[in-house]
Protein backbone atom coordinates (compact mmCIF):
# COMPACT_ATOMS: atom_id res chain seq x y z
CA UNK A 1 0.00 0.00 0.00
CA UNK A 2 3.00 2.24 1.31
CA UNK A 3 4.61 1.55 -2.57
CA UNK A 4 1.91 2.22 -4.31
CA UNK A 5 0.98 5.64 -2.93
CA UNK A 6 4.92 6.54 -2.91
CA UNK A 7 4.53 6.60 -6.53
CA UNK A 8 2.12 9.41 -6.20
CA UNK A 9 5.14 11.55 -4.74
CA UNK A 10 7.18 12.07 -8.01
CA UNK A 11 8.39 15.30 -8.27
CA UNK A 12 8.10 16.28 -4.52
CA UNK A 13 10.76 13.67 -3.39
CA UNK A 14 13.44 16.80 -3.01
CA UNK A 15 11.06 18.71 -0.70
CA UNK A 16 10.04 15.36 1.21
CA UNK A 17 13.88 14.69 2.14
CA UNK A 18 14.60 18.04 2.85
CA UNK A 19 11.39 19.03 5.45
CA UNK A 20 13.04 16.02 8.13
CA UNK A 21 16.52 16.97 7.44
CA UNK A 22 15.50 20.75 8.60
CA UNK A 23 12.84 19.60 11.57
CA UNK A 24 15.85 17.54 12.61
CA UNK A 25 18.30 20.43 12.83
CA UNK A 26 15.38 22.50 14.18
CA UNK A 27 15.18 20.17 16.73
CA UNK A 28 18.77 20.10 17.71
CA UNK A 29 18.81 23.80 18.19
CA UNK A 30 15.83 23.76 20.83
CA UNK A 31 17.64 20.70 22.43
CA UNK A 32 20.99 22.53 22.94
CA UNK A 33 18.90 25.82 24.03
CA UNK A 34 18.16 24.51 26.99
CA UNK A 35 21.60 23.11 27.93
CA UNK A 36 22.81 26.29 26.93
CA UNK A 37 21.37 28.16 29.23
CA UNK A 38 22.96 26.34 31.96
CA UNK A 39 26.19 27.86 30.57
CA UNK A 40 25.08 30.90 29.72
CA UNK A 41 23.15 31.38 33.46
CA UNK A 42 26.08 30.37 35.67
CA UNK A 43 28.55 32.19 33.48
CA UNK A 44 26.41 35.60 34.07
CA UNK A 45 26.27 35.01 37.85
CA UNK A 46 30.30 34.81 37.98
CA UNK A 47 30.79 37.71 35.56
CA UNK A 48 27.26 40.03 35.22
CA UNK A 49 28.93 42.89 33.12
CA UNK A 50 27.19 44.17 30.45
CA UNK A 51 29.74 42.71 27.90
CA UNK A 52 29.04 39.28 29.27
CA UNK A 53 25.28 39.40 29.05
CA UNK A 54 25.23 40.76 25.52
CA UNK A 55 27.70 38.34 24.61
CA UNK A 56 26.29 35.30 25.75
CA UNK A 57 22.48 36.94 25.21
CA UNK A 58 23.52 37.43 21.24
CA UNK A 59 24.30 33.82 21.14
CA UNK A 60 21.26 32.69 22.40
CA UNK A 61 19.32 34.66 20.12
CA UNK A 62 21.49 33.36 16.96
CA UNK A 63 20.55 30.08 18.42
CA UNK A 64 16.54 30.90 18.44
CA UNK A 65 16.74 32.15 15.00
CA UNK A 66 18.64 29.31 13.50
CA UNK A 67 15.47 27.02 14.96
CA UNK A 68 13.27 29.87 13.78
CA UNK A 69 14.90 29.44 9.91
CA UNK A 70 15.09 25.66 10.04
CA UNK A 71 11.29 25.53 11.95
CA UNK A 72 10.09 28.10 9.00
CA UNK A 73 11.85 25.98 6.06
CA UNK A 74 10.45 22.70 7.28
CA UNK A 75 7.12 23.67 7.15
CA UNK A 76 7.44 25.10 3.80
CA UNK A 77 8.49 21.93 2.64
CA UNK A 78 6.50 19.83 4.58
CA UNK A 79 3.37 21.90 3.64
CA UNK A 80 4.99 21.98 -0.57
CA UNK A 81 5.46 17.85 -0.24
CA UNK A 82 2.05 17.48 0.81
CA UNK A 83 0.14 19.37 -1.60
CA UNK A 84 1.66 18.30 -4.02
CA UNK A 85 1.67 14.84 -3.30
CA UNK A 86 -2.32 15.07 -2.74
CA UNK A 87 -2.47 16.84 -6.19
CA UNK A 88 -0.62 14.04 -7.85
CA UNK A 89 -2.88 10.97 -6.34
CA UNK A 90 -6.05 12.75 -6.99
CA UNK A 91 -4.60 13.05 -10.68
CA UNK A 92 -4.09 9.23 -10.75
CA UNK A 93 -7.25 8.71 -9.04
CA UNK A 94 -8.83 10.78 -11.60
CA UNK A 95 -7.16 9.37 -14.79
CA UNK A 96 -7.53 5.48 -13.47
CA UNK A 97 -11.06 6.13 -13.19
CA UNK A 98 -11.19 7.86 -16.81
CA UNK A 99 -9.51 4.36 -18.16
CA UNK A 100 -12.47 1.90 -16.10
CA UNK A 101 -15.27 0.09 -17.68
CA UNK A 102 -18.58 0.26 -17.34
CA UNK A 103 -18.30 -3.10 -15.20
CA UNK A 104 -15.28 -1.43 -13.11
CA UNK A 105 -17.64 2.18 -12.45
CA UNK A 106 -20.05 -0.36 -11.17
CA UNK A 107 -18.08 -1.69 -8.31
CA UNK A 108 -17.76 1.63 -6.52
CA UNK A 109 -20.55 3.73 -6.45
CA UNK A 110 -20.31 7.73 -7.74
CA UNK A 111 -20.98 8.84 -3.76
CA UNK A 112 -17.75 6.35 -2.61
CA UNK A 113 -15.56 7.75 -5.33
CA UNK A 114 -16.16 10.95 -4.56
CA UNK A 115 -15.46 10.64 -1.36
CA UNK A 116 -12.27 8.76 -2.35
CA UNK A 117 -11.32 11.83 -4.43
CA UNK A 118 -11.86 14.14 -1.84
CA UNK A 119 -12.16 13.23 2.04
CA UNK A 120 -9.82 10.29 1.92
CA UNK A 121 -7.01 12.25 0.13
CA UNK A 122 -7.16 15.13 2.19
CA UNK A 123 -6.78 12.55 5.35
CA UNK A 124 -4.05 10.73 3.62
CA UNK A 125 -2.38 14.78 2.85
CA UNK A 126 -2.59 15.29 6.66
CA UNK A 127 -1.12 12.72 7.41
CA UNK A 128 1.94 12.77 4.89
CA UNK A 129 2.53 16.21 6.15
CA UNK A 130 3.10 14.78 9.64
CA UNK A 131 4.97 11.73 8.72
CA UNK A 132 7.60 14.05 7.24
CA UNK A 133 7.36 16.69 9.58
CA UNK A 134 5.91 15.61 13.08
CA UNK A 135 6.60 12.42 13.26
CA UNK A 136 10.45 13.06 12.45
CA UNK A 137 10.29 15.83 15.07
CA UNK A 138 8.70 14.07 17.75
CA UNK A 139 10.94 10.72 18.12
CA UNK A 140 14.23 12.92 17.74
CA UNK A 141 13.05 15.58 20.52
CA UNK A 142 12.37 12.67 23.09
CA UNK A 143 15.63 11.33 22.52
CA UNK A 144 17.75 14.15 22.35
CA UNK A 145 15.96 16.04 25.27
CA UNK A 146 15.99 12.11 27.42
CA UNK A 147 20.05 12.16 26.77
CA UNK A 148 20.39 16.41 27.22
CA UNK A 149 18.64 15.21 30.51
CA UNK A 150 20.60 12.38 31.80
CA UNK A 151 24.06 14.32 30.50
CA UNK A 152 22.44 17.31 33.00
CA UNK A 153 21.67 15.07 35.88
CA UNK A 154 21.16 11.23 35.27
CA UNK A 155 19.77 10.83 38.89
CA UNK A 156 16.48 13.26 38.23
CA UNK A 157 16.06 12.08 34.62
CA UNK A 158 15.08 8.55 35.90
CA UNK A 159 11.61 10.31 36.41
CA UNK A 160 10.87 10.42 32.88
CA UNK A 161 12.03 6.74 32.44
CA UNK A 162 9.06 5.72 34.48
CA UNK A 163 6.57 8.87 32.92
CA UNK A 164 7.49 7.67 29.65
CA UNK A 165 5.77 4.07 29.50
CA UNK A 166 2.90 5.39 31.58
CA UNK A 167 1.97 7.85 28.73
CA UNK A 168 2.56 5.62 26.02
CA UNK A 169 0.79 2.62 27.21
CA UNK A 170 -2.08 5.06 27.97
CA UNK A 171 -1.71 6.72 24.38
CA UNK A 172 -1.79 2.80 23.07
CA UNK A 173 -5.23 2.12 24.50
CA UNK A 174 -6.51 5.04 22.93
CA UNK A 175 -5.20 4.31 19.60
CA UNK A 176 -6.58 0.30 20.25
CA UNK A 177 -10.26 2.11 20.97
CA UNK A 178 -10.46 4.57 18.33
CA UNK A 179 -8.81 2.95 15.14
CA UNK A 180 -12.28 0.44 14.71
CA UNK A 181 -14.28 4.06 15.37
CA UNK A 182 -12.78 5.67 11.97
CA UNK A 183 -12.03 2.28 9.91
CA UNK A 184 -16.35 2.32 10.13
CA UNK A 185 -16.75 6.36 9.88
CA UNK A 186 -15.65 6.41 6.20
CA UNK A 187 -18.72 3.72 5.03
CA UNK A 188 -20.58 6.14 6.37
CA UNK A 189 -18.99 9.17 4.90
CA UNK A 190 -20.20 7.11 1.51
CA UNK A 191 -23.71 7.03 2.67
CA UNK A 192 -23.78 10.73 3.46
CA UNK A 193 -22.39 11.80 0.16
CA UNK A 194 -25.04 8.79 -1.56
CA UNK A 195 -27.70 10.75 -0.10
CA UNK A 196 -26.28 14.51 -1.00
CA UNK A 197 -26.27 13.29 -4.32
CA UNK A 198 -29.48 11.41 -4.70
CA UNK A 199 -31.22 14.58 -3.49
CA UNK A 200 -29.43 16.93 -5.78
CA UNK A 201 -29.96 14.64 -8.95
CA UNK A 202 -33.73 14.25 -7.98
CA UNK A 203 -33.89 17.43 -6.74
CA UNK A 204 -37.27 18.64 -9.29
CA UNK A 205 -38.89 15.24 -8.62
CA UNK A 206 -38.31 16.09 -4.12
CA UNK A 207 -39.83 19.46 -4.79
CA UNK A 208 -42.58 18.69 -7.46
CA UNK A 209 -43.56 15.53 -4.70
CA UNK A 210 -43.04 18.43 -1.96
CA UNK A 211 -40.78 15.38 -0.07
CA UNK A 212 -38.43 18.40 1.29
CA UNK A 213 -38.86 17.66 4.85
CA UNK A 214 -38.10 13.16 4.01
CA UNK A 215 -35.01 14.25 2.02
CA UNK A 216 -34.40 16.17 5.11
CA UNK A 217 -34.82 13.69 7.81
CA UNK A 218 -32.53 11.09 5.37
CA UNK A 219 -29.56 13.81 5.25
CA UNK A 220 -29.62 14.29 9.30
CA UNK A 221 -30.07 10.36 9.67
CA UNK A 222 -26.93 9.66 7.78
CA UNK A 223 -25.30 13.05 9.13
CA UNK A 224 -26.01 12.19 12.76
CA UNK A 225 -24.25 8.77 11.93
CA UNK A 226 -21.20 10.15 11.28
CA UNK A 227 -21.45 12.86 14.14
CA UNK A 228 -21.69 10.07 16.71
CA UNK A 229 -18.70 8.38 14.96
CA UNK A 230 -16.65 10.96 14.97
CA UNK A 231 -18.20 12.13 18.75
CA UNK A 232 -17.05 8.69 20.24
CA UNK A 233 -13.60 8.69 18.35
CA UNK A 234 -12.78 12.70 19.34
CA UNK A 235 -14.09 11.87 23.57
CA UNK A 236 -11.26 9.25 23.58
CA UNK A 237 -8.75 11.14 22.15
CA UNK A 238 -9.48 14.16 24.36
CA UNK A 239 -8.30 11.92 27.08
CA UNK A 240 -5.05 11.96 25.30
CA UNK A 241 -4.20 15.66 26.54
CA UNK A 242 -5.48 15.54 30.45
CA UNK A 243 -3.18 12.51 30.34
CA UNK A 244 -0.32 14.46 29.29
CA UNK A 245 -0.79 17.53 31.26
CA UNK A 246 -1.07 15.20 34.21
CA UNK A 247 2.20 13.42 33.59
CA UNK A 248 4.18 16.64 32.18
CA UNK A 249 2.65 18.27 35.80
CA UNK A 250 3.51 15.39 37.92
CA UNK A 251 7.53 15.15 36.46
CA UNK A 252 8.11 18.98 37.07
CA UNK A 253 6.61 18.71 40.69
CA UNK A 254 9.22 15.75 41.40
CA UNK A 255 12.15 17.93 39.72
CA UNK A 256 11.08 21.03 41.84
CA UNK A 257 10.68 18.46 45.33
CA UNK A 258 13.79 17.20 44.43
CA UNK A 259 15.63 19.97 43.76
CA UNK A 260 14.12 21.94 46.51
CA UNK A 261 14.23 19.20 49.23
CA UNK A 262 16.91 17.08 48.29
CA UNK A 263 19.25 19.26 46.35
CA UNK A 264 22.38 18.20 47.67
CA UNK A 265 21.91 14.84 47.36
CA UNK A 266 20.17 14.61 43.92
CA UNK A 267 22.75 16.53 42.91
CA UNK A 268 20.45 19.35 41.14
CA UNK A 269 22.18 22.45 42.88
CA UNK A 270 21.31 25.57 41.19
CA UNK A 271 18.21 26.82 39.36
CA UNK A 272 19.36 27.15 36.10
CA UNK A 273 19.90 23.03 35.76
CA UNK A 274 16.38 22.60 37.35
CA UNK A 275 14.92 25.25 35.02
CA UNK A 276 16.68 23.07 32.01
CA UNK A 277 15.34 20.01 33.63
CA UNK A 278 11.89 21.38 33.83
CA UNK A 279 12.01 22.59 29.95
CA UNK A 280 13.39 18.99 29.31
CA UNK A 281 10.60 17.40 31.15
CA UNK A 282 8.06 19.91 28.94
CA UNK A 283 9.78 18.61 25.31
CA UNK A 284 9.88 14.87 26.23
CA UNK A 285 6.35 14.55 27.39
CA UNK A 286 4.76 16.94 24.50
CA UNK A 287 6.42 15.35 22.03
CA UNK A 288 4.81 12.23 23.56
CA UNK A 289 1.81 13.72 22.95
CA UNK A 290 2.69 15.09 19.36
CA UNK A 291 3.41 11.63 18.13
CA UNK A 292 0.27 10.13 19.66
CA UNK A 293 -1.65 12.70 17.62
CA UNK A 294 0.55 11.49 14.48
CA UNK A 295 -0.75 7.64 15.51
CA UNK A 296 -4.05 8.66 15.75
CA UNK A 297 -3.92 10.82 12.07
CA UNK A 298 -2.27 7.69 10.72
CA UNK A 299 -5.10 5.64 12.25
CA UNK A 300 -7.48 7.98 10.55
CA UNK A 301 -5.74 7.59 7.13
CA UNK A 302 -5.09 4.13 7.25
CA UNK A 303 -8.93 3.24 6.02
CA UNK A 304 -8.60 6.08 3.29
CA UNK A 305 -5.66 4.99 2.26
CA UNK A 306 -6.52 1.46 1.62
CA UNK A 307 -9.61 2.64 -0.19
CA UNK A 308 -7.40 4.71 -2.59
CA UNK A 309 -5.36 1.48 -3.50
CA UNK A 310 -8.82 -0.42 -3.91
CA UNK A 311 -9.20 2.16 -6.71
CA UNK A 312 -5.43 2.19 -8.24
CA UNK A 313 -5.06 -1.23 -7.85
CA UNK A 314 -8.00 -2.11 -10.18
CA UNK A 315 -7.97 -2.55 -13.26
CA UNK A 316 -10.28 -2.36 -16.36
CA UNK A 317 -11.99 -5.44 -17.54
CA UNK A 318 -11.34 -4.08 -20.89
CA UNK A 319 -7.95 -3.63 -22.62
CA UNK A 320 -5.79 -3.51 -25.97
CA UNK A 321 -4.86 -6.76 -27.33
CA UNK A 322 -0.87 -7.37 -27.24
CA UNK A 323 -1.72 -6.72 -31.79
CA UNK A 324 -4.69 -4.53 -32.00
CA UNK A 325 -6.45 -3.53 -35.05
CA UNK A 326 -6.75 0.24 -36.13
CA UNK A 327 -9.18 0.12 -38.25
CA UNK A 328 -12.63 -0.44 -39.13
CA UNK A 329 -13.50 -1.56 -42.09
CA UNK A 330 -17.35 -1.25 -42.33
CA UNK A 331 -20.38 -0.84 -40.42
CA UNK A 332 -21.15 -5.05 -40.30
CA UNK A 333 -22.35 -6.42 -36.74
CA UNK A 334 -22.48 -10.21 -35.93
CA UNK A 335 -23.39 -11.32 -32.71
CA UNK A 336 -22.57 -15.15 -32.73
CA UNK A 337 -24.09 -16.80 -29.45
CA UNK A 338 -23.22 -14.22 -27.42
CA UNK A 339 -24.51 -14.33 -24.02
CA UNK A 340 -23.85 -11.21 -21.13
CA UNK A 341 -23.95 -11.10 -17.33
CA UNK A 342 -23.15 -7.17 -15.55
CA UNK A 343 -21.41 -9.71 -12.61
CA UNK A 344 -19.30 -12.68 -13.61
CA UNK A 345 -20.75 -15.09 -10.27
CA UNK A 346 -24.63 -13.94 -10.75
CA UNK A 347 -27.19 -16.68 -11.86
CA UNK A 348 -29.26 -14.79 -14.15
CA UNK A 349 -27.62 -13.48 -17.76
CA UNK A 350 -28.97 -10.30 -19.31
CA UNK A 351 -28.09 -11.46 -22.77
CA UNK A 352 -28.47 -15.54 -23.76
CA UNK A 353 -27.63 -17.43 -26.86
CA UNK A 354 -28.32 -14.10 -29.47
CA UNK A 355 -27.36 -14.56 -32.92
CA UNK A 356 -27.77 -11.44 -35.29
CA UNK A 357 -25.93 -10.24 -38.55
CA UNK A 358 -26.76 -7.04 -39.23
CA UNK A 359 -25.18 -5.44 -43.12
CA UNK A 360 -23.47 -2.09 -42.86
CA UNK A 361 -25.51 0.80 -43.54
CA UNK A 362 -28.79 -1.19 -42.46
CA UNK A 363 -31.55 0.64 -40.08
CA UNK A 364 -32.42 -2.01 -37.06
CA UNK A 365 -35.01 -0.76 -35.02
CA UNK A 366 -34.80 -2.82 -31.21
CA UNK A 367 -37.95 -2.99 -29.57
CA UNK A 368 -38.95 -5.04 -26.07
CA UNK A 369 -40.52 -4.40 -22.46
CA UNK A 370 -38.15 -2.27 -19.55
CA UNK A 371 -36.11 -4.87 -18.45
CA UNK A 372 -35.29 -6.97 -21.69
CA UNK A 373 -31.90 -6.05 -22.29
CA UNK A 374 -32.04 -3.51 -24.96
CA UNK A 375 -29.21 -1.48 -23.97
CA UNK A 376 -27.36 -4.12 -22.63
CA UNK A 377 -27.39 -5.61 -26.34
CA UNK A 378 -25.99 -2.36 -27.97
CA UNK A 379 -23.79 -1.87 -25.23
CA UNK A 380 -21.40 -4.83 -26.60
CA UNK A 381 -21.00 -3.05 -29.58
CA UNK A 382 -18.72 -0.70 -28.54
CA UNK A 383 -17.41 -2.78 -25.77
CA UNK A 384 -18.62 -0.78 -23.03
CA UNK A 385 -19.17 -4.31 -21.64
CA UNK A 386 -17.43 -7.36 -22.90
CA UNK A 387 -19.88 -10.46 -23.78
CA UNK A 388 -19.11 -13.36 -21.25
CA UNK A 389 -20.07 -15.65 -23.90
CA UNK A 390 -20.17 -15.81 -27.68
CA UNK A 391 -18.69 -13.52 -29.81
CA UNK A 392 -19.21 -9.92 -31.38
CA UNK A 393 -17.90 -9.15 -34.83
CA UNK A 394 -17.96 -5.29 -36.32
CA UNK A 395 -16.30 -5.15 -39.94
CA UNK A 396 -15.98 -9.03 -39.72
CA UNK A 397 -13.25 -8.48 -36.49
CA UNK A 398 -14.21 -9.63 -33.45
CA UNK A 399 -14.32 -6.41 -31.43
CA UNK A 400 -12.06 -7.76 -28.77
CA UNK A 401 -9.09 -7.42 -31.06
CA UNK A 402 -9.86 -3.86 -32.16
CA UNK A 403 -7.84 -0.31 -30.23
CA UNK A 404 -10.41 0.55 -28.34
CA UNK A 405 -9.74 3.72 -29.04
CA UNK A 406 -10.09 2.66 -32.91
CA UNK A 407 -13.49 0.97 -32.33
CA UNK A 408 -15.18 3.48 -30.11
CA UNK A 409 -14.39 6.60 -32.94
CA UNK A 410 -16.43 4.75 -35.22
CA UNK A 411 -19.39 3.39 -33.21
CA UNK A 412 -21.13 6.49 -32.06
CA UNK A 413 -23.52 6.07 -28.82
CA UNK A 414 -26.46 8.33 -27.67
CA UNK A 415 -27.40 6.81 -24.44
CA UNK A 416 -30.52 7.10 -22.63
CA UNK A 417 -29.46 9.48 -20.18
CA UNK A 418 -28.42 12.24 -22.37
CA UNK A 419 -25.70 14.47 -20.75
CA UNK A 420 -24.12 18.11 -21.95
CA UNK A 421 -21.49 19.74 -19.96
CA UNK A 422 -20.97 22.89 -18.56
CA UNK A 423 -19.58 25.11 -22.21
CA UNK A 424 -21.18 26.85 -25.20
CA UNK A 425 -23.06 24.56 -27.63
CA UNK A 426 -20.11 24.98 -29.87
CA UNK A 427 -17.25 23.08 -27.01
CA UNK A 428 -20.44 20.60 -26.53
CA UNK A 429 -19.83 19.37 -30.22
CA UNK A 430 -17.15 19.41 -30.59
CA UNK A 431 -16.80 16.41 -28.20
CA UNK A 432 -17.48 14.51 -31.29
CA UNK A 433 -14.82 16.13 -33.36
CA UNK A 434 -12.59 18.97 -31.74
CA UNK A 435 -11.20 19.58 -35.44
CA UNK A 436 -14.78 20.24 -36.73
CA UNK A 437 -15.21 23.52 -38.83
CA UNK A 438 -18.46 25.78 -38.15
CA UNK A 439 -20.17 24.59 -41.79
CA UNK A 440 -19.62 21.06 -40.43
CA UNK A 441 -21.27 22.18 -36.98
CA UNK A 442 -24.31 23.38 -38.79
CA UNK A 443 -24.73 20.51 -41.13
CA UNK A 444 -24.93 17.77 -38.17
CA UNK A 445 -27.75 20.28 -36.07
CA UNK A 446 -29.37 20.50 -39.53
CA UNK A 447 -29.42 16.68 -39.59
CA UNK A 448 -30.22 16.40 -35.83
CA UNK A 449 -33.25 18.82 -36.53
CA UNK A 450 -30.96 21.05 -34.08
CA UNK A 451 -30.12 23.95 -35.86
CA UNK A 452 -33.56 25.43 -36.05
CA UNK A 453 -33.99 26.11 -31.67
CA UNK A 454 -30.37 27.10 -32.02
CA UNK A 455 -30.30 29.86 -33.96
CA UNK A 456 -33.54 31.23 -31.96
CA UNK A 457 -30.94 31.97 -29.22
CA UNK A 458 -29.73 34.84 -28.71
CA UNK A 459 -26.17 34.06 -29.11
CA UNK A 460 -26.68 31.12 -31.70
CA UNK A 461 -24.01 28.55 -31.32
CA UNK A 462 -22.13 30.37 -28.65
CA UNK A 463 -24.90 29.73 -26.04
CA UNK A 464 -23.44 29.07 -22.80
CA UNK A 465 -25.23 25.05 -21.54
CA UNK A 466 -25.49 25.05 -17.67
CA UNK A 467 -24.09 22.23 -16.18
CA UNK A 468 -25.79 19.26 -17.17
CA UNK A 469 -27.56 20.79 -19.99
CA UNK A 470 -30.52 22.46 -17.56
CA UNK A 471 -31.35 25.47 -19.45
CA UNK A 472 -32.37 23.80 -22.67
CA UNK A 473 -35.29 21.00 -22.89
CA UNK A 474 -35.13 17.47 -22.86
CA UNK A 475 -36.05 17.43 -26.69
CA UNK A 476 -33.14 19.62 -27.47
CA UNK A 477 -30.89 18.20 -25.15
CA UNK A 478 -31.64 14.88 -27.32
CA UNK A 479 -30.90 17.21 -30.68
CA UNK A 480 -27.67 18.25 -29.49
CA UNK A 481 -26.62 15.26 -28.75
CA UNK A 482 -27.48 13.20 -31.20
CA UNK A 483 -25.91 15.95 -33.58
CA UNK A 484 -22.36 15.47 -31.41
CA UNK A 485 -22.52 12.02 -32.33
CA UNK A 486 -22.92 12.39 -36.01
CA UNK A 487 -19.83 15.00 -35.88
CA UNK A 488 -17.42 11.95 -35.32
CA UNK A 489 -18.85 10.55 -38.37
CA UNK A 490 -19.13 7.12 -37.37
CA UNK A 491 -19.61 3.51 -39.25
CA UNK A 492 -22.36 2.64 -36.41
CA UNK A 493 -24.71 4.57 -34.82
CA UNK A 494 -26.69 3.80 -31.68
CA UNK A 495 -29.74 5.81 -30.37
CA UNK A 496 -30.42 4.09 -27.42
CA UNK A 497 -34.11 6.07 -26.92
CA UNK A 498 -32.85 9.17 -27.71
CA UNK A 499 -35.42 10.59 -29.26
CA UNK A 500 -38.24 9.62 -26.71
CA UNK A 501 -38.36 13.66 -25.61
CA UNK A 502 -38.74 15.01 -29.00
CA UNK A 503 -42.37 14.95 -30.88
CA UNK A 504 -43.38 12.67 -33.71
CA UNK A 505 -42.89 14.39 -36.45
CA UNK A 506 -39.21 15.70 -35.30
CA UNK A 507 -38.69 12.34 -35.37
CA UNK A 508 -39.78 11.38 -38.02
CA UNK A 509 -37.40 14.33 -40.00
CA UNK A 510 -34.41 12.89 -38.25
CA UNK A 511 -34.83 9.52 -38.92
CA UNK A 512 -35.81 10.70 -42.98
CA UNK A 513 -32.44 12.82 -42.68
CA UNK A 514 -30.36 9.65 -41.37
CA UNK A 515 -31.79 7.58 -44.05
CA UNK A 516 -30.27 10.35 -47.14
CA UNK A 517 -27.71 11.64 -45.66
CA UNK A 518 -25.77 8.90 -43.70
CA UNK A 519 -26.72 6.06 -45.93
CA UNK A 520 -23.31 3.84 -45.53
CA UNK A 521 -23.86 4.01 -41.71
CA UNK A 522 -25.81 1.61 -39.92
CA UNK A 523 -28.01 3.09 -37.24
CA UNK A 524 -29.61 0.84 -34.16
CA UNK A 525 -32.49 2.92 -32.70
CA UNK A 526 -34.06 1.65 -29.57
CA UNK A 527 -36.89 2.98 -28.93
CA UNK A 528 -40.68 2.78 -27.09
CA UNK A 529 -42.82 3.74 -30.05
CA UNK A 530 -43.62 1.38 -32.71
CA UNK A 531 -43.17 4.60 -35.73
CA UNK A 532 -39.76 5.51 -34.50
CA UNK A 533 -39.04 1.82 -36.02
CA UNK A 534 -41.64 0.86 -38.56
CA UNK A 535 -39.41 1.81 -41.87
CA UNK A 536 -36.66 -0.04 -40.35
CA UNK A 537 -34.87 -2.60 -42.80
CA UNK A 538 -35.15 -4.76 -39.40
CA UNK A 539 -36.80 -4.78 -36.13
CA UNK A 540 -35.58 -7.08 -33.20
CA UNK A 541 -38.32 -7.51 -30.62
CA UNK A 542 -36.21 -8.10 -27.78
CA UNK A 543 -37.73 -10.38 -24.42
CA UNK A 544 -36.49 -11.74 -21.14
CA UNK A 545 -32.56 -11.19 -22.87
CA UNK A 546 -33.37 -12.88 -26.10
CA UNK A 547 -34.06 -12.08 -29.35
CA UNK A 548 -37.54 -13.09 -29.76
CA UNK A 549 -38.39 -12.54 -33.32
CA UNK A 550 -36.40 -10.38 -36.02
CA UNK A 551 -38.24 -9.09 -39.12
CA UNK A 552 -39.61 -5.74 -40.67
CA UNK A 553 -42.62 -3.93 -39.67
CA UNK A 554 -45.44 -5.92 -41.64
CA UNK A 555 -44.10 -9.80 -41.06
CA UNK A 556 -43.56 -8.89 -37.47
CA UNK A 557 -47.55 -7.65 -37.71
CA UNK A 558 -48.41 -10.53 -38.83
CA UNK A 559 -46.75 -13.35 -36.59
CA UNK A 560 -45.20 -11.55 -33.31
CA UNK A 561 -47.49 -11.23 -30.68
CA UNK A 562 -45.30 -8.83 -28.41
CA UNK A 563 -44.92 -6.70 -31.34
CA UNK A 564 -48.87 -7.26 -32.10
CA UNK A 565 -49.49 -5.45 -28.77
CA UNK A 566 -46.91 -2.89 -28.69
CA UNK A 567 -48.20 -2.11 -31.81
CA UNK A 568 -52.09 -1.93 -31.29
CA UNK A 569 -51.54 -0.31 -27.50
CA UNK A 570 -50.30 2.60 -29.57
CA UNK A 571 -52.17 2.82 -32.24
CA UNK A 572 -55.99 2.38 -30.53
CA UNK A 573 -57.67 4.88 -32.73
CA UNK A 574 -56.62 3.68 -35.94
CA UNK A 575 -58.05 -0.13 -34.87
CA UNK A 576 -61.70 -1.07 -34.43
CA UNK A 577 -63.18 -2.98 -31.31
CA UNK A 578 -61.89 -6.47 -32.75
CA UNK A 579 -58.33 -4.98 -32.60
CA UNK A 580 -58.03 -5.05 -36.36
CA UNK A 581 -56.42 -2.29 -38.44
CA UNK A 582 -59.23 0.20 -40.30
CA UNK A 583 -57.98 0.86 -43.66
Amino acid sequence: MIKKLSRSIREFKKASILSPVLVTLEVAMECIIPLYMITMLEAIQEDNSLKNIITYGAILLLLAGFSLVFGILAGKFAATASAGFARNLRKDLYYKIQGFSFSNIDRFSTSSLVTRMTTDVANVQMSYMMIIRVAVRSPIMLVFSLIMAFVINAKVAIIFLVLIPILGIGLFIMFKLVDPIFNRVFKKYDAMNESIQENIKGIRVVKSYVRDGYENDKFRKTADNVRWDFLKGEKIIALANPLMQFCMWFSILMICFLGAMYGVKSGVNNSSQLSSLIVYASQILSSLMMLSMVMIMISISKTSAKRIVEVLDEESDLRNPENPIYEVKNGDVRFEDVEFKYDINAERRALKGVNLDIKSGETVGILGGTGSSKTSLVNLIPRLYDATGGHVYVGGVNVKEYDLETLRNQVAVVLQKNVLFSGTIKENLRWGNPDASDEELERVCRLAQAHEFIMGFPDKYDTYIEQGGTNVSGGQKQRLCIARALLKKPKIIILDDSTSAVDTKTDALIRTAFKEEIPDTTKFIIAQRVASVQDADKIIVMDGGSVADMGTHEELLARNTIYQEVYYSQNKANTNGEGEIDE
